[in-house]
C-alpha cells in the first residue's frame, strides 16, 4: 500500500516494512531509475525566493550551503521550478506546561527518542496518545519501572492486522469501503477497536468517532495496558521538580523522565513568505500543493498532507501532476476557482475532523488520490474497465486501492499494473515461513524419515509418497486424488474472496435499507433513523 505506483517491493519483503526495509526499498528505487546521480548530498537549502524576472519566467533563486574540504561553501542557483519535499515532521512542537522548566529529570521530544536503554528502570510520563506516543510506550514497557500515557481526550487504538492476519489498510483503503455510509463505517471500526481492548475500562475512549481524527495504529499497546506496564492518565495540569500532577483525578505521580509526543510545527522557513505562509499550522494551498496567488505553477509543496494512508504514493502523484504543469501539458484553473476550492475543502474538513493542530492537513486517501489523478488523466474508470476486464474491475472496487491502479490509464502506464493488482492478496497472504503446516485432510503427503514414522503435510490435491534423508526430499511416487471441487472451495474460502463477499453483503444490506427508506417515505412515513444511517456523511459524538 505504501509502494510507488510502478515499482512494487521485492516479493520476499513482508507486508509491513521495518524502517530498514523502507530504506532498502528507497535504495532499490533510486538504483532502478538512476536517481542518485541527480542528488546532491551534503547540501542544505537556506532560502528560496522569486527571481527578478519571475513574472515573465516563473523561475526561482535557490541559496544553499555545502561542506567542501572541511569548509562551508555558500552558493546560489536559478531553477525553472522548485518542489519542496521536506514534509511536516521536522520541527518538534513543545506545548506550554506550567512548571516544565523546573523539572529535574529528563525532558525530550519524541523526535529525539532513539534508545529505550536510556530509560531502563525509570518512571516515564509520555504526553500524547498518537502513533509515536504508543510506539514509544510499547518500546519502554518491558524495561522501564512504569510508563504513564497522558492524553487530553483519549484515542481509538486500531490494530495493524484484521481477520486472517491481513494488513488492515488493505481492507480499509478500499473503494467499496468508502462507498459505505461513514457513520456505519465508523461504527464498524469502533467494534474492531473494542474487540482488542475495552476503551472504557482503560480510559481510552474519546468523545469523538474513530474517523473524526487520525487513529492510533498499534498492536502491542493493549497487552501492555492489560498487564499494567502502561497506565493511562488525563492531561498534565502542572509539573513539579520530581513529578507531574494529572488534571482529572488530581493525582501526583513521581517520574524520572517526560517524553513529549506532541506532534510538529508545520514550517517552511527557507521559502520566502511571499510564496508560502504557514499560520497556526495552516497554509492555503490548492489541493495541498500549489499556492493559489502565484502566477506560475513552478513552486509545489510535496507531501504537505496528512491522509489516512501512505504518503509515498500521494507524493508521487503530486509530482506527476507538477511535471505535467511545468511541461505545459496541463494548466491550473483561475486563482478565484482555486481559492473557492480551498475554502470548500477547509469547510468540509472542519465538519469532519477535530479542530486541532494535527488535523489541518487531514484528508481521505482514496478521494484525494482520485482527485489529483483526474488532473492528469490517470484516474481509472471502473465502468469502462468492467466492460473489458470484469475481474480487474472487481479487484479494483472490492480489493485494496493500490497505487498501481493509477498506472492503468493515462500517462506513464505500467504494463504489469493489472497483474500486480489481481495478485495483491496472494502476495500479502503467501507463506512467510519454510515450515510445512500439518493439516487434517484426505489430501496428504506421507513422509518417511528414519524411525520417525509417517507424517502428513499440506499438499493441495496430490497424494505423494516421499522418502526424507539428510540431503533433501526424494519423491517415490505421486497419485492425483482428483478432488478438483475442493480447489474451488478453498478459493471461495480464501481471505480474498471471503473479504470481497463480506463487502458485497454489507453493500447490498445498505442498498436494501436505503430502498426501504425511500418506499416508506413515499408512503408518508418518517424514517429519520434510516435516513441518518444511509444518507449522512458526518458523525456525531460517541
Amino acid at each position: 500500500m505504501m509502494m510507488f505506483s510502478d515499482f512494487p517491493p521485492p516479493e520476499d519483503f513482508p507486508p509491513f516494512l521495518t524502517h530498514r526495509k523502507v530504506l532498502e526499498y528507497f535504495r532499490l528505487y533510486a538504483k532502478r531509475f538512476d536517481l542518485l546521480r541527480h542528488i546532491r548530498f551534503g547540501s542544505e537549502v537556506t532560502l528560496v525566493t522569486k527571481c527578478e524576472d519571475y513574472d515573465a519566467s516563473g523561475r526561482w533563486r535557490v541559496e544553499h550551503t555545502s561542506i567542501s574540504d572541511g569548509k562551508v561553501v555558500q552558493a546560489a542557483e536559478v531553477f525553472d521550478g522548485v518542489m519542496v519535499c521536506n514534509g511536516h515532521h521536522s520541527v518538534p512542537y513543545v506545548p506550554e506546561i506550567p512548571g516544565l522548566d523546573n523539572f529535574k529529570g529528563l525532558v525530550m521530544h519524541s523526535h529525539s527518542y532513539k534508545d529505550a536503554g536510556l530509560f531502563h528502570g525509570k518512571r516515564v510520563v509520555i504526553l500524547g496518545l498518537g502513533n509515536s506516543a504508543a510506539d514509544i510506550a510499547c518500546d519502554l514497557a518491558r524495561g522501564s519501572e512504569q510508563v504513564y500515557l497522558s492524553s487530553r481526550r483519549g484515542a481509538w487504538i486500531v490494530p495493524r492486522t484484521a481477520f486472517w492476519g491481513l494488513p488492515a489498510d488493505m481492507l480499509a483503503n478500499s473503494r467499496v469501503v468508502f462507498s459505505l455510509p461513514l457513520r456505519l463505517l465508523d461504527w464498524c471500526v469502533q467494534i474492531q477497536a473494542n474487540f482488542r481492548i475495552d476503551h472504557d475500562t482503560y480510559g481510552l475512549r474519546p468523545k469523538h468517532g474513530v474517523l473524526n481524527c487520525h487513529p492510533t495504529i498499534n498492536d502491542e499497546l493493549p497487552i501492555h495496558l492489560v498487564s499494567g506496564r502502561v497506565l493511562t492518565r488525563s492531561k498534565i495540569s502542572r509539573v513539579e521538580e520530581s513529578g507531574v500532577w494529572f488534571h482529572d483525578d488530581n493525582v501526583f505521580c513521581p517520574c524520572d523522565a517526560i517524553i513529549l509526543a506532541t506532534g510538529y510545527d508545520y514550517r517552511v522557513d527557507f521559502v520566502a513568505p511571499d510564496a508560502v505562509q504557514v499560520v497556526n499550522n495552516r497554509t492555503r494551498l490548492y489541493k495541498y500543493v500549489f499556492p493559489p496567488h502565484l502566477s506560475h505553477p513552478t513552486l509545489a509543496m510535496i507531501g504537505l498532507i496528512q491522509a489516512i494512508g501512505a504518503v509515498m504514493p500521494i507524493a508521487e502523484m503530486q509530482c506527476r501532476w507538477y511535471t505535467k504543469l511545468v511541461k505545459g501539458e496541463r494548466q491550473l484553473p483561475s486563482r478565484r476557482m482555486m481559492e473557492d476550492d480551498i475554502s470548500k475543502k477547509e469547510d468540509s474538513m472542519k465538519k469532519l475532523y477535530l479542530g486541532s493542530r494535527r488535523h489541518t492537513l487531514q484528508t481521505f486517501w482514496i478521494a484525494y488520490m482520485d482527485e489529483v489523478a483526474s488532473q492528469i488523466g490517470a484516474r481509472p474508470n471502473l465502468w469502462k474497465i468492467v466492460c473489458t476486464d470484469p475481474e480487474l474491475a472487481l479487484k479494483c472496487y472490492l480489493g485494496p486501492c493500490l497505487p498501481a491502479q493509477y498506472r492503468l490509464v493515462g500517462p506513464g502506464t505500467w504494463k504489469d499494473a493489472r497483474t500486480f493488482i489481481v495478485n495483491a492478496f496472494a502476495r500479502a497472504t503467501r507463506s512467510r515461513s519454510s515450515r510445512l503446516c500439518k493439516r487434517s485432510s484426505s489430501t496428504t503427503i506421507s513422509a518417511i524419515h528414519g524411525d520417525a514414522g509417517p507424517q502428513e503435510y499440506c499438499a493441495g490435491s496430490i497424494n505423494t509418497m516421499v522418502a526424507l534423508n539428510n540431503t533433501g526430499i526424494k519423491t517415490a511416487g505421486t497419485v492425483l486424488t482428483g478432488h478438483t471441487s475442493r480447489r474451488h472451495r478453498r478459493r471461495l474460502l480464501s481471505p480474498e474472496w471471503a473479504t470481497m463477499s463480506f463487502y458485497v453483503i454489507i453493500l447490498l444490506a445498505c442498498c436494501l435499507v436505503w430502498v426501504m427508506g425511500v418506499m416508506l417515505d413515499q408512503a408518508g412515513f418518517r424514517m429519520s433513523y434510516v435516513k441518518t444511517v444511509t444518507g449522512t456523511r458526518s458523525w456525531g459524538s460517541c
